[in-house]
């Protein structure tokens, strides 16, 4: 009976090597597990936010390099959409030494109000509110 339970462990953990089967879960499928998106008025964000919402509405330029880059919605928080849909862009932050924790992400045409969604976050990517113009 002994080598019969090892052998099955062994075939287990030989499954689980190969992929055949998963011991643990997989991290890029479980759920969400933050707050769901809320909305904001665009006139409610702080000054930061409006100015940096009214810079990607016009194409820019933007102050920072990493601003107009693509957004893998990696917490998975916004809607699933295919890689390259979010861009990400910086609210400035007063008194932060580097980039904060502030930013806009929009899916869709940026420039175009009706083309596109945006979303505020002020704990970087924690959660986010979906912005009302």
């Amino acid at each position: 009976m002994h080598r019969q339970a090892i052998s099955f462990v062994l075939a287990l953990l030989a499954a689980a090597v190969f992929g055949s089967i998963s011991l643990a879960a997989d991290a890029r499928d479980a759920p969400a597990k933050s707050a769901p998106v809320t909305t904001i008025a665009a006139a409610a964000m702080p000054k930061q936010g409006q100015e940096t919402l009214a810079l990607i509405r016009k194409g820019g330029p933007y102050p920072y390099a990493k601003d107009g880059t693509v957004f893998g919605n990696r917490e998975r928080v916004l809607p699933n959409h295919p890689r390259g849909h979010y861009k990400e862009f910086t609210v400035k932050t007063p008194g932060s030494r580097d980039r904060g924790a502030r930013r806009i992400v929009c899916g869709g045409d940026i420039r175009n109000q009706a083309a596109s969604v945006c979303y505020y976050t002020d704990d970087h990517y924690a959660t986010f509110k979906r912005i009302k113009e």
